[in-house]
């Protein structure tokens, strides 16, 4: 059964996606798509392989400068920074932008992986590199495979997504047992409640609650991150690696 186009909701990316999700193509369209997402994984590795170990920070696109929010996830990024990592985002506005903000202030590395999309999103000006997306999941990948932790602020279905597939992935063993931050308990007190809900209903194991910590602080966050990435997968600083220009790689 393929799928009927309801032209009454607007694709948020680009209608080769809308067109691969709505059903059997033919075989040649189905390869082309095929070719234009594998070349998306190699820019992306290329550009990503010498930016070292990350910090993930997920968050909403929609808050302004001078909400309290944005001030939090400027602190994010300038404390992860500091521990000496390089703060990864979606490469957007709002949560994005503060968290490279953050990192440019203390001198750190931001780095954006930014989707194409006709509203809310653009590289934000605090990156040092950045890479546009045409495909959600493609970009869902990369912002997980080079990340030794991952920081959630307040947002929307995007940001929810991706705290529940890093949990995903860490439950399933998929992923190791990296460190999962949930920032700012007054704005997901309702998800974690629901979250224990889940649990008390067996859904998911009650063990499953600590694969995150649900936090107000920075200092918290800081100390979690330390242990569990930096400790526990034993990380140093080590001398840069150089890019190879044959293989096409920019450092």
């Amino acid at each position: 059964m393929i799928k009927k186009h309801f032209t009454g909701f607007s694709p948020l990316v680009n209608p080769e996606e809308e067109a691969f999700f709505a059903g059997p193509q033919t075989r040649w369209a189905d390869f082309k798509f095929l070719m234009k997402v594998i070349m998306e994984f190699v820019r992306g590795f290329r550009m990503l392989h010498f930016v070292g170990p990350c910090v993930t920070v997920f968050g909403s696109a929609r808050f302004q400068e001078n909400d309290k929010f944005y001030k939090l996830a400027v602190k994010v990024g300038e404390r992860v920074s500091k521990l000496g990592f390089t703060v990864m985002t979606g490469g957007g506005p709002g949560i994005m932008e503060a968290a490279n903000r953050g990192a440019k202030n203390v001198g750190g590395k931001s780095i954006g992986c930014n989707i194409i999309l006709p509203f809310e999103q653009h590289p934000n000006p605090y990156l040092d590199k950045w890479m546009d997306f045409n495909f959600f999941f493609v970009r869902k990948v990369l912002l997980s495979k080079y990340s030794y932790a991952f920081v959630v602020m307040p947002g929307g279905f995007g940001t929810l997504d991706e705290f529940f597939e890093a949990l995903v992935l860490i439950q399933t063993n998929v992923m190791r047992r990296f460190p999962v931050v949930l920032m700012c308990s007054d704005f997901h007190h309702e998800l974690y409640n629901y979250i224990k809900h889940m649990a008390e209903y067996g859904t998911i194991n009650k063990e499953d609650l600590e694969l995150f910590l649900l936090t107000d602080s920075v200092e918290e966050m800081e100390a979690h991150i330390s242990r569990y990435a930096i400790d526990a997968f034993g990380l140093k600083r080590k001398p840069v690696v150089k890019p190879v220009v044959i293989l096409g790689e920019k450092g």
